[in-house]
């Protein structure tokens, strides 16, 4: 049977080759396997050289011997521990407070210093509020009640005055006399005060007359710590004190003044004495 010239499968008729179907199938197989072994050849080989790599960091240069294995390194128990350091301790007692002045001037037992004219009345002259004053005669005695009179003797010798150190001031024609009374205790020393009454007896010498004898003349009294300071203060020319001189009354003010600055000098000097000792 003719379907024409030429026919439907082109020139001539004639019918195209049919493909080897097994073939092309074997050819892709073999394809397949050779990308395989390509990819497992290649990780392999990148396994390798991770493995090269982490046998370096684990063996280390160990100076010459970085054949070591893994098994030869020291054990964690081996491996150096860290030096011990010994943490700062403190002391679970408090220091001892600070001595405070006034403790020391109210107890004899802190209050340890000599008690001298020259060391309550040192230099040659006393200023106060831009007011000066020149020392004159001083004198030191255990017999308080020689040097008092009237109410002054019985509060000094009733309370157990121990010492009475004395110095005398002059400004012009104004002499004052203080003198410091020393005493076992604050509380005896605070009674004195407490009843004293005049008179200190004036001290003269050294270019200052007697003074405040037999006449009218100002006194003062006061006390700190276990310290009586007491002051008479009077004209140089034995003349009395008139009801409105201030004169007198200021100067024994201000001497009265210098011997507490003195009593405290003492205090501050013994109080420090006794920190820097701790």
């Amino acid at each position: 049977m003719s379907f024409g010239q030429g026919g439907p499968y082109g020139p001539g008729g004639s019918q195209p080759p049919t493909p080897d179907w097994s073939a092309l199938a074997d050819t892709a197989a073999r394809d397949r396997r050779r990308k395989w072994l390509l990819f497992g050849g290649g990780a392999l080989a990148a396994a390798a050289i991770a493995a090269i790599v982490a046998t370096a960091v684990i063996v280390g240069d160990d100076g010459g011997k970085g054949d070591r294995s893994a098994s030869q390194l020291p054990t964690p128990a081996e491996l150096p521990s860290e030096s011990a350091q010994s943490e700062p301790t403190f002391s679970d007692v408090d220091p001892p407070a600070p001595i405070s002045p006034l403790e020391v001037i109210s107890d004899r037992s802190k209050d340890t210093a000599p008690i001298t004219a020259a060391g309550l009345f040192p230099g040659d002259r006393a200023t106060v509020a831009g007011r000066d004053y020149t020392k004159g005669a001083t004198a030191s005695t255990k017999d308080c009640g020689a040097v008092a009179q009237k109410k002054l003797y019985p509060a000094l010798t009733g309370n157990g005055c121990r010492q009475v150190v004395r110095a005398t001031y002059t400004n012009g024609d104004v002499a004052v006399t203080v003198g410091i009374a020393v005493f076992d205790t604050k509380a005896a020393a605070e009674k004195a005060k407490a009843a004293a009454g005049p008179f200190l007896v004036s001290l003269p010498g050294d270019g200052v007359e007697r003074f405040c004898r037999n006449t009218a003349c100002r006194s003062t009294s006061n006390a700190i710590g276990r310290y009586g300071y007491f002051t008479i203060a009077g004209n140089t020319d034995g003349s009395p004190v008139l009801a409105d001189d201030t004169k007198a009354r200021q100067a024994g003010l201000d001497v009265a003044e210098h011997a507490f600055s003195r009593i405290m000098q003492r205090a501050n000097a013994q109080a420090s004495a006794a920190a820097t000792a701790r």
